[in-house]
């Protein structure tokens, strides 16, 4: 019994490194799934935005149709971000997005008309909802990347992420140029 002690031991240690591989292995995946599910709510919510602009933009045309240059970005925008493939490129479609709406909700000042449309006044709300939400799962979302890449980073999981070659995951940012005002000129 003495002489198969050390046997014990060994595969006591073994078992004990292949249950620890196993469990965070199984972690990483929950929680790389929980940031893909995540970024499948931002990306639904995007497309909704998207789907909202062509009407949105069609009743802004019936009032001010002669402000062409915006229509063309707003076009441009969304082609852009509907066809953005991964975060950094679908961060700085949707900043590109979030400018020209910004620039197009300007112009839309200038028609007091418009304003008081009851269709432009529920595009107008549909597309604050969509907003809403799509702050909601930004945040949701960056908060799933902070749990994954701190969870990646601390020891001893930072070992066998290193083993699987997992890699930080990016966070979704607001690029410096959508933080500023639209400027308009009439």
């Amino acid at each position: 019994m003495q002489k198969y002690k050390g046997l014990f031991i060994i595969l006591g240690i073994v078992l004990l490194l292949v249950f620890g591989y196993v469990y965070y292995y199984n972690s990483f995946i929950t929680l790389e799934e929980e940031i893909n599910g995540k970024w499948a709510e931002i990306e639904n919510n995007l497309q909704r935005r998207a789907d909202l602009i062509p009407n949105l933009v069609a009743t802004v045309k019936g009032y001010a149709g002669h402000e062409e240059a915006i229509f063309t970005e707003i076009a441009q925008a969304r082609s852009r971000l509907l066809g953005a493939q991964g975060v950094a490129d679908t961060v700085q479609a949707s900043a590109a997005m979030e400018s020209a709406l910004g620039r197009l909700l300007a112009v839309v000042e200038a028609y007091p008309q418009l304003k008081a449309d009851q269709r432009f006044a529920a595009l107008q709300d549909e597309l604050a909802g969509t907003e809403n939400r799509l702050s909601v799962a930004r945040l949701r979302y960056n908060e799933a990347v902070k749990t994954y890449n701190a969870r990646i980073r601390r020891l001893p999981a930072r070992i066998i992420a290193g083993m699987m070659g997992l890699e930080a995951k990016e966070y979704f940012q607001i690029e410096e140029a959508a933080r500023e005002l639209p400027k308009v000129e009439f």
